[in-house]
């Protein structure tokens, strides 16, 4: 699929003149610059006549460039090397709230090493005002660091301004200038600075290398130390070949400034244009006209951008807040300007490059309007239902995956601790127990289990994700020991953007899992939603006397496993489309085998407990039945059984975020043996989607209860054991 891209403000392609500039220095120019020999002495050359270039853009003395390994570093070296400078004269910094990570992080360290920071408000524009600025100086104000331009919103700050402000004090003035560069003027004269920050990247430059300006006669103090290269400011052999397409990208850049702020704010505001003519109630964020040339961002009310980045993959763009299962992230920038939430969580920030045409805005703006409005709409009139049988991938359609998408266990605990627990003499099991399901006595031989689930997508196929649905829904049922009589369908379905084709699917799914269960679906409920959802109501029957709870467990017992881990992860790595076919079979196949059969001989024995293991994770679910059973587990880590690629995964960052606040809330009840590693703990406490049964068994029957299992070819896994009562609950060991 062609991807229409609009994000220039997160990277730039290297420009092709850039590319081709490079390539000696692939080959042949590989010289080491400090060297005195031919090789070395042509290195040197092509380093200082990059630094021309770079001084010619920035229209400053050569020797005032330094370069660095991007726009990070050289924020770093100019805030921390200012700061340092100049501490005899005092400790106070000023900075702006909408500063880049990489300016508003070094200052929050400088906190923490002594010094004070300002950090200055914006206006609804997302502007400083320079009277603030003027305000907030001190005696002991060393050092002022403002951005140029806004990355998010494109808001021009008013440098010289400030620069006048400060001037004929004993203040360091710096700029992060990333954003700027090759889409507006960057003249240190004009802008007034003593400090200015580039990143190569950001105007069509290789990645991984920056330069920073350094007024003459501006002492730092260096941040790494080693040779004396880059005059004795920032060691390390310089990087030749980066080098040269950072003073290439500048020389293109200022040859072309006019004309490519020209061609992006002519698409920029083509793309502008077409949006708010189709939906009205877009908000700007920021100020057309004192803004950089190519940058958009926009909120749309009453829009889930998570969403919306989720299903449009045919537009590369960024979004200004992200919404999890704990919580909401919105961008600091929005915050700062004060955006309002049901308008920041609908923010896009679109922005165009010198490659961008008025064919792709207008396929862009298409495309854009379509889905915000597929997102938006509220009612049904005009709505044509999508007959369409086409492939879908359902995890496109959500920002969230699965069981991955509980609500936090901390704020769960805090909703349900006010609420009546009923006080019924018939009531077996109810809410006031971490089992799944409930259990309510008809008579004497009779008790009726009923349990409910449902989820977001946690596969593509929907098919899939409906058998996957079903057996999780009865693993409930299983974990209790009771025989499921029939089941009923809860859907969330958004049938203006799947096809009708994709619900039907669905509910065979389920009902391919319920036969093998030998159940019927007799019925359900279906809403309108935004999302793809699907679940069921199942009901069992069970004879009071027999329930398997989630308590019980005594001291010795054997804790097994039926099912492998880390179907969160794995999910999340299948949204991301990193799975391979064989990896995604074996996932799909683990989620939809049902806990029938290790039920089944669970209940030859006399299990002390048992629970299924879902979206609280291995761990989550531990503890649930050693709090209720008034003891405690040791687990060892080398005996819990994982999917292929779990610990690979983990190791990439691959994670949902519910597995994240999984470990979060439980790290205060586990006690982790040193040698354990971060992502080890991870992945224990991985959300789990129709995850097997975690049982506990007596020691005395532990070798029978594993050979029925090996004979019946069913997976068992002895993970740890129970323990008596201490603090934290639960121990894990290598």
């Amino acid at each position: 699929m062609d991807v229409i891209y609009l994000d220039y403000n997160a990277t730039t392609p290297i420009d092709p003149e850039v590319a081709d500039f490079m390539i000696p220095f692939l080959k042949g120019k590989f010289g080491n610059p400090s060297s005195i020999h031919e090789y070395g002495i042509e290195s040197r050359k092509e380093i200082e006549f990059a630094r021309i270039q770079v001084a010619k853009l920035l229209n400053c003395k050569p020797f005032e460039v330094i370069f660095t390994s991007g726009g990070t570093e050289s924020n770093n070296l100019a805030i921390r090397g200012g700061a340092y400078s100049m501490r005899d004269l005092g400790n106070h910094i000023i900075t702006s709230k909408i500063e880049h990570p990489a300016i508003l992080e070094v200052c929050k360290q400088l906190e923490k090493e002594g010094f004070s920071v300002t950090y200055l408000d914006v206006d609804g524009k997302g502007k400083v005002n320079p009277l603030d600025l003027k305000k907030a100086i001190r005696d002991s104000t060393i050092l002022v660091t403002i951005m140029q331009a806004n990355n998010e919103v494109g808001s021009i700050q008013p440098i010289l301004e400030i620069s006048n402000i400060i001037a004929g004090k004993n203040i360091l003035f710096h700029t992060d200038a990333a954003q700027a560069i090759g889409k507006i003027s960057a003249d240190v004269k004009l802008l007034g600075v003593d400090l200015l920050s580039i990143a190569g990247h950001k105007f069509y430059g290789p990645k991984g290398i920056g330069a920073l300006f350094i007024k003459d006669g501006v002492h730092l103090v260096k941040q790494m130390y080693g040779a004396d290269h880059e005059q004795n400011i920032r060691p390390g052999t310089e990087n030749v070949l980066e080098i040269a397409g950072l003073g290439k990208a500048a020389e293109i850049a200022l040859r072309d400034m006019k004309i490519n702020a020209l061609t992006m704010k002519k698409t920029r505001d083509l793309l502008y244009d077409s949006i708010i003519h189709e939906i009205p109630r877009v908000k700007i964020n920021g100020d057309l006209d004192y803004c950089l040339p190519n940058t958009l961002s926009l909120s749309f009310p009453g829009l889930d951008v998570s969403l919306l980045f989720s299903e449009m993959r045919e537009i590369a763009a960024s979004a200004g807040a992200a919404c999890h299962t704990d919580k909401i992230d919105i961008s600091h920038v929005l915050e700062a300007m004060k955006v309002p939430q049901e308008y920041a969580m609908g923010t896009v920030r679109l922005s165009t490059g010198k490659h961008s045409t008025e064919e792709e805005i207008r396929k862009a703006a298409s495309i854009l309007i379509k889905k915000v409005k597929q997102l938006t709409t509220s009612g049904f009139d005009d709505i044509q239902l999508n007959l369409q049988s086409e492939e879908v991938k359902l995890t496109q359609y959500t920002h969230g995956l699965g069981c991955a998408c509980k609500i936090s266990p901390k704020i769960l605990e805090e909703v349900l601790k006010d609420l009546p627990i009923p006080i019924n003499s018939n009531i077996i099991l109810g809410p006031e127990t971490s089992d799944d399901a409930s259990v309510y006595k008809i008579n004497d031989e009779t008790a009726i289990v009923q349990s409910v689930d449902f989820f977001t997508p946690v596969v593509d196929d929907p098919f899939e994700f409906g058998s996957i649905a079903a057996a999780n829904a009865l693993s409930d049922i299983y974990a209790m020991g009771a025989k499921p009589l029939f089941g009923l369908n809860i859907v969330g379905f958004p049938h203006q953007r799947l096809p009708i084709e994709a619900l039907k699917s669905i509910l065979l799914g389920a009902q391919d899992v319920c036969d093998e269960a030998g159940i019927p679906i007799l019925g359900g409920h279906t809403i309108e939603d935004n999302e793809p959802k699907f679940g069921m109501v199942i009901s069992g029957v069970i004879h009071p006397n027999k329930i398997i709870k989630n308590q019980g467990s005594q001291e010795g017992d054997i804790l097994y496993l039926t099912k492998p881990i880390g179907t969160g992860i794995l999910s999340t790595a299948l949204k991301r489309g990193l799975l391979n076919d064989s990896i995604k079979e074996e996932l799909y196949q683990n989620m939809r085998r049902l806990n029938k059969g290790s039920a089944e001989l669970m209940m030859d024995h006399e299990p002390s407990a048992c629970t299924d293991v879902t979206g609280f994770g291995l761990l989550g679910h531990l503890k649930e039945l050693c709090e209720a059973s008034n003891i405690s587990a040791e687990i060892n880590y080398k005996e819990v059984p994982l999917l292929p690629m779990v610990e690979e995964f983990v190791n990439q960052g691959i994670i949902p975020g519910g597995t994240e606040n999984n470990l979060r809330y439980l790290e205060e009840y586990i006690h982790f043996d040193p040698k354990i590693l971060k992502y080890q703990k991870t992945i224990l406490c991985d959300a789990q989607t129709s995850g097997g049964l975690l049982i506990s068994i007596p020691e005395s029957q532990a070798k029978d209860f594993e050979s029925n299992f090996n004979r019946q070819g069913e997976m068992i896994r002895s993970i740890g054991r129970i323990i008596p009562k201490v603090h934290p609950v639960i121990s894990i060991k290598t």
